[in-house]
């Protein structure tokens, strides 16, 4: 009660330019969790906020495989295209593979490969460089007919590939497509396709919707490799242990910021688990080479591992993800790795250069539209969707980020909530706007005329003012508890580890603190504060606010003085040097007195 007469008492931002919200939730439901699974009341009460029932705590605080994942024929196409893989094992065809050039397609190429190799065959893979553009190519069949392949799969990609595929076929391929992106009514015409976003599925198991493609060839190897196990092929061939590549499948979960629900909860707790072993050789070594020195978390995958990854399909050599992951050689790892380490710091750089740049455009004029939309000559492409996610970050608006080269342009945007950015691509194509694109929901590319720019910039205005309205857009923090600096204890933050791993779609808890004094504030590294925050009732907690000493919320915490302040973050366990303590990670304030 105390948190909502806070909030609704607030008439002005916050430090951060954010209104506060206190997240709803059944106090019925919260109470009834918390008995019956001995969770403290705030942990119970942000299980109710996110509408897990008592009755899906379970499921949500221990997911299992076993429980949450359905049998693999319930996606239409996968028995088809299960029975169709198994012949090419049975048979030891000749086999291609077109995977993409991030870390989901990097990660599902490697899985299916190495399931694959494991059962004796010896695939081709094809991934696209950027300057080939996403998506199956007439480039990759070329190099498949050379070498004599006619079955090939594809893997996160294919669902929109329909003049590729026609032309594929026609040359006599069979072609099976593992996907997971949007889907349009017509379906390309070819062997099989398997992707839980068809317009056609019954979606009985509605979570499926949310898996990386990774997870969707996770799901078809299970199913080949039942057929196989049916059909008396492991009778003399050792059969593979599936779990044991679920490192690699929470890899890509979490770096395709799918929502962390359901069977997509399983596959990265459990991943994260056989991760810890380091029983993949390339995986263990960029996890050295990145300098983590504990057992991996999803933060890990996120903004250490995957970024490396990702960096080699930006501006590096885009099939390096997939040999590191697939390698077998601690030598050739290391060296990989390295290359990886080197492409993500040019990254950074490229980066750096393309966002000032569009920072500038956006900065010099007033805009018409609730949207940050720039293009670039030759901005490398690599990045292009970097930027748009930190614009729309920075002005809290759908960003749209293009790269012009000399024969098309080619774009990437992130959106808000509000706006579907897989609809508005599709829309786009369907008016003529666009040449080619598709993604999800907050995230999609494209590519376009140059001489349609304008034009893409009215579409694109129009629709999102249309979903926006004109009201000003104001950021909206939304807050699951509120508690004292006593109150913030490791065993709380133990409690609410149990609601890991975080990521999109489960948020980590963000907590109020109300009342404290921020003492001892000072810079260290980077642009981050560190400061200690104390309690009017007593007790003193660490806190640090990372990369923000030149916003409005830095330089409060470091001339703070006397007063007292509401401060918003999440609360973590410092096992630093094998303590017990807690730290409060700051990501907004407000000052009350």
């Amino acid at each position: 009660m105390e948190a909502e007469n806070i909030l609704n008492n607030q008439n002005e931002k916050s430090l951060g330019g954010n209104i506060w919200k206190m997240r709803a939730f059944s106090e019925r439901t919260a109470e009834l969790i918390s008995q019956r699974f001995s969770l403290p009341y705030l942990v119970s009460s942000v299980l109710a906020a996110k509408q897990i029932s008592a009755d899906s705590v379970e499921d949500f605080i221990d997911p299992k495989l076993q429980r949450l994942m359905p049998d693999p024929y319930c996606l239409k196409d996968m028995e088809k295209a299960a029975g169709r893989i198994a012949q090419a094992i049975k048979n030891s065809e000749k086999v291609g593979i077109i995977g993409d050039y991030d870390v989901d397609g990097a990660t599902s190429t490697s899985v299916l490969r190495l399931f694959l190799e494991f059962n004796g065959l010896k695939p081709y893979v094809h991934i696209p460089e950027r300057e080939e553009g996403y998506g199956p190519s007439k480039l990759a069949f070329d190099e498949f007919a050379v070498q004599d392949i006619n079955f090939v799969i594809t893997v996160d990609c294919g669902t929109s590939a329909f003049d590729v595929f026609a032309d594929a076929v026609q040359r006599g391929f069979e072609i099976v497509t593992l996907d997971h992106h949007e889907a349009e009514a017509k379906l390309p015409n070819i062997y099989a396709l398997v992707n839980p976003k068809r317009l056609d599925e019954d979606n009985d198991y509605p979570y499926l919707q949310y898996m990386a493609a990774v997870g969707v060839v996770f799901m078809t190897i299970v199913a080949v490799n039942r057929i196989l196990r049916e059909d008396g092929f492991y009778k003399n061939h050792p059969e593979p242990k599936l779990m044991n590549w679920l490192d690699l499948v929470a890899l890509g979960t979490v770096c395709d910021v799918v929502p962390l629900l359901g069977l997509n909860r399983a596959f990265v707790r459990q991943g994260l688990k056989v991760m810890a072993q380091r029983q993949n050789i390339g995986l263990k070594t960029l996890i050295d080479k990145s300098n983590i020195t504990e057992a991996p978390s999803a933060f890990h995958l996120g903004y250490m591992l995957g970024p490396r990854i990702n960096a080699c399909g930006r501006v590096g050599e885009a099939s390096l993800g997939n040999r590191l992951l697939c390698s077998n050689s601690e030598a050739e790892a290391a060296m990989l790795a390295d290359k990886l380490n080197g492409f993500n710091d040019q990254r950074k750089e490229i980066e750096s250069y393309v966002l000032l740049k569009a920072i500038e455009i956006l900065e010099s004029k007033p805009q018409e539209y609730p949207i940050a939309f720039v293009a670039g000559n030759d901005w490398h492409q690599g990045v292009i969707g970097i930027v748009a996610g930190k614009l729309k970050e920075r002005y809290n608006v759908p960003a749209f980020v293009m790269s012009i080269e000399a024969d098309e342009v080619k774009g990437s945007a992130r959106s808000i909530a509000g706006v579907d950015l897989g609809a508005l691509i599709i829309a786009a194509k369907e008016e003529g706007v666009l040449t080619k694109g598709g993604g999800h929901t907050m995230a999609a590319g494209f590519s376009l005329r140059e001489d349609k720019i304008e034009d893409f910039r009215r579409f694109v205005g129009e629709y999102v003012k249309n979903k926006l309205g004109d009201e000003e857009i104001v950021p909206v923090l939304e807050i699951d508890g509120c508690l004292s600096v006593m109150g913030a204890s490791y065993e709380l933050a133990d409690s609410l580890s149990r609601l890991e791993p975080y990521g999109s779609g489960n948020a980590e808890p963000r907590l109020m603190l109300t009342n404290v004094q921020i003492k001892k504030s000072s810079l260290v590294g980077s642009g981050h504060v560190r400061c200690f925050l104390s309690g009017d009732n007593g007790g003193s907690i660490k806190a640090m606010a990372f990369r923000s000493a030149d916003t409005n919320l830095g330089q409060a915490l470091l001339t703070a003085g006397s007063g007292l302040y509401n401060i918003v973050g999440v609360l973590h366990k410092d096992n630093w040097q094998g303590r017990n303590g807690v730290q409060f990670i700051i990501e907004d304030a407000m000052r009350v007195s």
